[in-house]
């Protein structure tokens, strides 16, 4: 092979390993933007309104703080493999060892929050209409 083959061939290898190092670091990047939590195909008919997440509010924390993948009651996710949606494990109903949906959610934000409250730390909410604002035309909670 002649000297322009193969810089033809290095050059499309630089730039395929250049875009699978690109799609590997987005894929593992957090969001820099809220997200939405409505997991309706878990929850089919909703008693609250979908709650507003920040990714950047929470960038002081450790991806595994929140995400997990349990084995044998240990977690076994590290950072940078793919983050699945909650409702892939956690359904209506708790199933064997894996609580239900809303149990997991609660468990994990609003014991965090406490948390960090009776550490003195700034947090997040802890009562319902913190982070479930009213559906429209619906009264306010009261706290």
């Amino acid at each position: 092979m002649n000297r322009r083959g193969k810089v033809v061939i290095a050059s499309v290898l630089a730039i395929a390993a250049l875009a699978a190092f690109t799609l590997a670091h987005a894929a593992t990047k957090m969001p820099e933007q809220d997200l939405v939590i409505n997991t309706t195909d878990v929850f089919k008919e909703k008693k609250k309104a979908p709650v507003n997440f920040s990714h950047p509010k929470h960038k002081a924390l450790k991806c595994i703080d929140c995400h997990h993948e349990y084995k044998d009651g240990k977690n076994v996710w590290q950072e940078g493999q793919e983050v699945k949606k909650c409702g892939a494990c956690h359904k209506f109903e708790a199933q064997d060892k894996i609580v239900k949906l809303e149990k997991a959610y609660h468990d994990q934000c609003i014991n965090c929050h406490k948390k960090f409250k009776a550490e003195k730390k700034t947090t997040g909410p802890t009562a319902c209409a913190k982070c479930h604002p009213p559906k429209p035309g619906e009264k306010p909670e009261k706290e």
